[in-house]
């Protein structure tokens, strides 16, 4: 693949889940660090690349854009071991891609950002609340998954595990406990074994 643009916020779970892959698949990019609390991804430039305006995003070496990170997930990922050549077992990826985006990271991702990057307002406080009944709905689903799976979709690890990581890793920052999800916690000990794993930038 030709060397590639990814626009985008390090401290952001969902950039993360592209850092991440890059680095275990070994693909040659460029980054560009935006801040969005500095209003980075609303400039008319930026807005020019995408014009809902968040990140991550990936230029193409043709200069096309891919927005929304489980679809650079998808896209970065084609012929490598993180997809699946069955249907059956890459629409169990994606069913849990889907699981990420509407039943967990509305949740953990919310809280958190409210904590880290707004500082935890007491203005928030009644929003943040509210963030901790769905979020623990979502952790009891997968802690129940990986009580019989090592990874979320068939038997290896996959872009799956990658967006589901990238924010229950940190759930804490958001306000979770993951003591009750034993099953969770070694799982994240697994993907953090996985090769060519790479931390979150601990950017402030």
């Amino acid at each position: 693949m030709s060397r590639i643009e990814i626009y985008g916020d390090s401290i952001s779970g969902n950039c993360y889940k592209v850092q991440l892959l890059c680095a275990q698949l070994g693909i040659d990019h460029s980054w560009h660090e935006l801040d969005l609390l500095k209003g980075d991804a609303r400039t008319d430039e930026f807005l020019a690349m995408n014009p809902n305006g968040k990140t991550p995003l990936l230029q193409l070496a043709d200069g096309r854009f891919l927005p929304e990170s489980n679809a650079i997930l998808w896209y970065l990922a084609q012929g490598s071991a993180l997809v699946a050549d069955d249907a059956y077992e890459m629409a169990s990826i994606l069913s849990w891609m889907f699981f990420e985006q509407y039943s967990h990271e509305p949740y953990l991702a919310v809280a958190r950002f409210i904590k880290v990057y707004l500082g935890d307002p007491p203005e928030k406080q009644a929003e943040l609340e509210g963030k901790y009944p769905g979020g623990y709905k979502a952790l009891k689903v997968m802690d129940q998954h990986l009580a019989k799976a090592d990874f979320f979709a068939g038997k290896r690890y996959s872009i799956a595990d990658i967006a589901l990581y990238a924010y229950t890793h940190r759930a804490h920052e958001g306000g979770f406990s993951l003591v009750k999800y034993p099953n969770v916690r070694d799982w994240l000990k697994r993907v953090e074994h996985q090769p060519g794993y790479i931390p979150m930038s601990e950017r402030h």
